[in-house]
């Protein structure tokens, strides 16, 4: 339903052909965002054009190009977008790191080796921190608040991530992923 939720989003922007909705989601890394797949694209707009959510409002022919169906966003469409967009809100899924199996086991594996790939995974976090700031940075005042949450809420979660990153390499890098004995890895527990 994200697929949806963004192509409804970006319709009621203005009216556009796929190639365009495509390239705008791509700019704004809402297929990231959203966990989709941007080839469903066309198919998404299919159905929700069957469905009356959306209507072809011009169709651009060129000699050299296929036509371009440039759609609208209808009444109907605007409605469910309202509820596909509160539904996101009320939506509630675990937490999922792709970390999380290897770390159940990590205790049996080479823990030079696994340091040596946390090292990589901190500097691309660092990386990834420093851009979501800056994106953030830039934005200020040519976005809507709402935009600005979602920037600030991927620095915020970017940085939790290399906090929780330096801490996991400190312990690789100090052999201790096998221990049993108890210390505290949050600041509560201290």
């Amino acid at each position: 339903m994200s697929i949806r939720l963004s192509i409804l989003g970006l319709l009621l922007e203005e009216d556009m052909h796929p190639y365009e909705i495509r390239i705008r989601m791509k700019d704004r890394f809402l297929d990231h965002k959203g966990k989709f797949r941007i080839g469903s694209l066309y198919y998404a707009v299919d159905q929700l054009a069957k469905q009356e959510h959306i209507v072809a409002v011009e169709t651009i022919s060129s000699n050299s190009r296929p036509d371009k169906t440039i759609y609208q966003i209808t009444d109907k469409g605007k409605e469910y977008f309202q509820k596909l967009l509160l539904d996101k809100f009320k939506d509630i899924e675990p937490l999922y790191h792709p970390m999380y199996i290897a770390l159940a086991f990590a205790s049996k594996g080479d823990q030079v080796k696994i340091a040596s790939l946390l090292r990589d995974r901190v500097k691309e976090v660092e990386h990834q921190v420093n851009l979501y700031y800056q994106v953030y940075s830039e934005h200020q005042g040519t976005v809507p608040r709402s935009v600005l949450h979602l920037m600030a809420g991927q620095y915020e979660h970017a940085m939790t991530e290399l906090k929780w990153l330096r801490r996991l390499l400190a312990d690789a890098e100090a052999g201790r992923l096998g221990e049993m004995e108890f210390s505290p890895l949050l600041e509560e527990d201290e």
